[in-house]
């Protein structure tokens, strides 16, 4: 039952703090995602000239003006309200409900050797900043699963071998675009969660997605031996789901 308060807890805590970012930029804050924005570039293109003066200036500048917009949000005072609230309480039950050592006697058991896992490599890696896209030449196909911040993601499919059976592109996007081509011969099928957005699967097309989650598949999806499983979700931004 408390692991259920605390789940419920902490569900609750990401939608008021979606609900609170959004009321600060539409009617408190407009310039916010101005300011993100101009600071994620300066930071982008301080990157790309590390190797020069203007771009040290440009990289560390970015993170300064980033830093004082985050710490100017009401959302990040509402967090940070929240975290010191949840190990208050957290604080309250140890005291009402002190932990309790019980012995407890019990048989050897046998010890088991580990199971070998192998580690493979990932396409992409979860980022707060930055533009993600498969690379242009053939690559090793292995599944997609993400978060990133402000950004976008570009799958091309049509330069990989996808294995028989499912494939699954999972990414959970705070604010950018997703666009993910698939190649004529794959069956997909596409379950989007967005807030603020455009949806375009094929031939189908949303401009108003607000608060919505948008599924289809294609009609041969559940007897093809090569299909693509996509599980999106975004806060603010677009989805384009294209043939090549």
């Amino acid at each position: 039952m408390f692991k259920n308060y605390k789940n419920d807890y902490a569900g609750w805590l990401v939608v008021f703090g979606v609900v609170i970012l959004l009321l600060e930029i539409l009617f408190f804050n407009h310039g916010l995602i101005f300011s993100l924005f101009v600071a994620g570039g300066m930071i982008y293109l301080g990157r790309k000239r590390r190797g020069r003066t203007s771009g040290k200036w440009l990289f560390y500048g970015g993170i300064f003006f980033l830093a004082i917009s985050v710490f100017n949000m009401m959302t990040f005072k509402f967090l940070l309200l929240a975290i010191l609230l949840h190990f208050f309480i957290q604080f309250l039950n140890t005291k009402k409900q002190p932990n309790k050592i019980k012995l407890e006697l019990t048989e050897p058991e046998k010890t088991e050797t580990p199971e070998m896992l192998i580690r493979t490599d990932t396409l992409f890696d979860n980022m707060f900043l930055g533009q993600q896209k498969t690379p242009q030449g053939v690559y090793e196909w292995n599944d997609v699963n993400i978060q990133t911040g402000i950004g976008d993601t570009i799958i091309d499919l049509s330069y990989t071998m996808l294995p028989k059976g499912e494939s699954v592109i999972l990414i959970r996007n705070l604010i950018g675009n997703i666009q993910i081509f698939i190649p004529y011969d794959v069956e997909v099928t596409v379950s989007h969660s967005s807030v603020i957005g455009k949806t375009k699967v094929f031939e189908n097309h949303n401009s108003k997605m607000f608060n919505q989650v948008f599924q289809v598949k294609t009609p041969g999806y559940e007897g093809a031996e090569q299909k693509v499983k996509i599980i999106t979700s975004l806060i603010v931004g677009n989805i384009e789901v294209s043939r090549i």
